[in-house]
């Protein structure tokens, strides 16, 4: 049973790219510069920033079925990327190496099964939830922040 990681399209974030701090501010977004690596992690391109790479830290929906389970909450983006990332049967670096709170939901958008892992027991946790039929994806989340890493589909 294989899976799949798509970062995020850059397509509804590149009106923002360029903008200036207050701009940003009117529309609930915030530039930041890394200063470290890891820290700032790209959801589009689904890389660590290096530092001196500009991010826009800004809400996104990643749940967004009208159930109890609806959510959103912070990520960053690289300022200026454009390429998504895609992975057949592999958690990017980004992912692999935090500890991640997994939540597998079913079509209707309600949640099935969750967990944290990390590393190896990603992919692990990845196969025991797709094992369940009724598990459509995988939403992955920080766990220490909460932030939105990323999703995993079946393939």
């Amino acid at each position: 049973m294989g899976f799949f990681v798509k970062g995020l399209s850059a397509e509804p974030y590149m009106h923002l790219y360029g903008l200036s701090d207050k701009a940003l501010a009117e529309q609930g977004v915030k530039r930041y510069v890394a200063d470290a690596s890891p820290g700032f992690p790209d959801r589009i391109e689904m890389r660590e920033a290096e530092p001196g790479e500009r991010l826009l830290l800004l809400n996104y929906v990643s749940q967004p079925k009208n159930t109890p389970y609806r959510a959103s909450h912070a990520i960053f983006i690289l300022e200026g990327a454009k390429e998504t990332y895609e992975g057949i049967n592999k958690v990017p670096p980004v992912m692999f190496t935090r500890l991640l709170s997994l939540r597998a939901f079913d079509v209707e958008g309600m949640m099935v099964d969750a967990g944290l892992a990390k590393g190896k027991d990603i992919e692990a946790t990845i196969e025991r939830f797709f094992k369940n039929d009724q598990i459509s994806c995988i939403h992955a989340h920080n766990a220490l922040r909460g932030c939105y890493s990323g999703k995993i589909d079946r393939r």
